[in-house]
């Protein structure tokens, strides 16, 4: 099996003809202008618009205790699920954008006590990923970590940044039940309950 380590181009295979401001808030819009290689061939596309959505950088962690056999997901309100069919309070792992020159871990660790209370230990990195680079730049660098779990059902916020978060404590047993009623819908979440599902199934050998 021939896995890929590179990119079949590299960043120097963009031309970058135009790029404007269209919007700078919380997020930032820009309209680019561009041409890229194409594979296979020495030409490149045509010229491309491409709207571009600048968010800062961000981190996230699942915050479980295997002593207790269980883990913990906050719920908020997401303006982006406002016309979701079910609700716009999603359940979700801690997570927060780097402040400054702020390194992901730092951001965890100051996220969790604001969002839940928490105190980490164990702090492991899984991933780091585009979780929307057809559009976004943002770049998303996911975690695990232990911690004693506070009591479920608090709630937490930073009033000034227009957050309520409520906290809920699950039982390992219940991973597999939130992975498929659907009530799961971002991609952080569900990736660190696979992860926390396969971690169990170690733990079941030891």
């Amino acid at each position: 099996m021939n896995i890929i380590k590179q990119a079949t181009y590299l960043k120097n295979e963009v031309q970058i003809e135009k790029r404007e401001d269209v919007f700078r808030g919380f997020i930032q819009v820009e309209k680019v202008s561009l041409r890229h290689r194409l594979f296979a061939q020495d030409n490149y596309s045509k010229t491309l618009q491409r709207e571009l959505i600048h968010r800062p950088e961000a981190a996230g962690v699942l915050v479980y205790n295997d002593a207790a056999q269980q883990f913990a997901l906050i719920e908020q309100f997401r303006v982006g699920a406002i016309d979701d069919q079910d609700s716009p309070w999603q359940l979700e792992i801690i997570a927060g954008v780097l402040d400054g020159d702020e390194q992901p871990e730092q951001c965890l660790m100051r996220e969790a006590l604001e969002e839940a209370g928490c105190h980490l230990f164990d702090v492991q990195h899984l991933f780091s990923f585009y979780p929307s680079a057809g559009a976004c730049s943002e770049l998303f660098h996911l975690y695990v970590a232990q911690a004693e779990l506070p009591k479920s059902g608090s709630i937490f916020a930073m009033p000034d940044e227009g957050e309520n978060i409520q906290l809920h404590v699950f039982d390992y047993q219940d991973i597999q039940t939130l992975l498929t009623t659907g009530r799961l819908k971002n991609a952080p979440v569900i990736m660190a309950l696979q992860w926390l599902q396969q971690h169990i199934k170690t733990l079941s050998h030891v």
